[in-house]
């Protein structure tokens, strides 16, 4: 009896060692004998007992946080800014293979990418450019990361952290912004009202009587304000030709 027991445990364990299964995201690297033979998965997986070893690679997308970085941009602004990072396994043997920890090694890439291209910009371009930015730094940690089998598919700055100082100066400078534009609305404004006024006043200098009609318009208006008493000069031309008459 012990000896069937005995039996049925080495069975066992020799099945469990040689059936391996895999998900369909999930690619195994084989070992034979320290070697590396070849990739397999998904599916079912027979196995050399005690001879093959077998690390399971996911090839779904990792979404990586990158943590903020201190970073002096050109025009000398101390800023912290993190970022997130895609990317996803696209040969197993060289992620295993050719870097002990890719996502450790990743990580630090971007980490160090990050702080290297933003120390070339202004905190202008990087406010208003980020677009080009973050393509720029795709490329840059995509190509080095190709020799691990890695494929770097998006690179998204998320947040910019700036002093208390450079919030107040950049409100400062909003602010007298906006009241540039009132100006010059403004007097915009103002400059196309004087041409209208100009062309009236040429209208009405043509047609005497023209004077005549908006001046009782300006009495219409004044007295729908329910004033008790209104006091209005009376042009001369209005009896002008009373006078002619004469």
């Amino acid at each position: 009896m012990p000896q069937l027991i005995f039996t049925v445990f080495i069975v066992v364990f020799l099945l469990a060692s040689m059936l391996k299964i895999l998900r369909e995201y999930e690619r195994g690297v084989i070992f034979r004998l320290g070697r590396l033979i070849q990739t397999k998965g998904p599916g079912l997986i027979i196995l050399i007992p005690l001879i093959d070893r077998i690390i399971r690679v996911s090839l779904r997308t990792v979404a990586m946080d990158v943590p903020p970085q201190d970073v002096i941009t050109k025009d000398n602004v101390s800023i912290k800014v993190n970022a997130v990072l895609y990317f996803r396994v696209i040969d197993p043997g060289k992620a295993i293979v050719e870097v002990e920890d890719y996502l450790f090694a990743t990580s630090q890439l971007a980490q160090t990418t990050l702080r290297s291209i933003l120390g070339q910009v202004e905190l202008d371009e990087l406010l208003s450019d980020r677009e080009r930015i973050n393509d720029e730094l795709q490329k840059i940690i995509d190509l080095q990361t190709d020799p691990w089998g890695i494929k770097v598919s998006l690179v998204e700055i998320k947040h910019i952290d700036l002093p208390q100082e450079m919030q107040r100066a950049m409100a400062k400078q909003a602010e007298a912004e906006r009241e540039r534009r009132a100006k010059v609305i403004h007097a915009e404004g103002e400059y196309q009202a004087s041409e209208k006024l100009s062309q009236a006043a040429e209208i009405i200098g043509k047609n005497p009587a023209a004077i005549q009609l908006r001046f009782l318009q300006t009495l219409t208006e004044v007295a729908a304000e329910n004033n008790s008493t209104t006091i209005f000069p009376v042009p001369i031309e209005l009896f002008k030709r009373f006078f002619d008459k004469d």
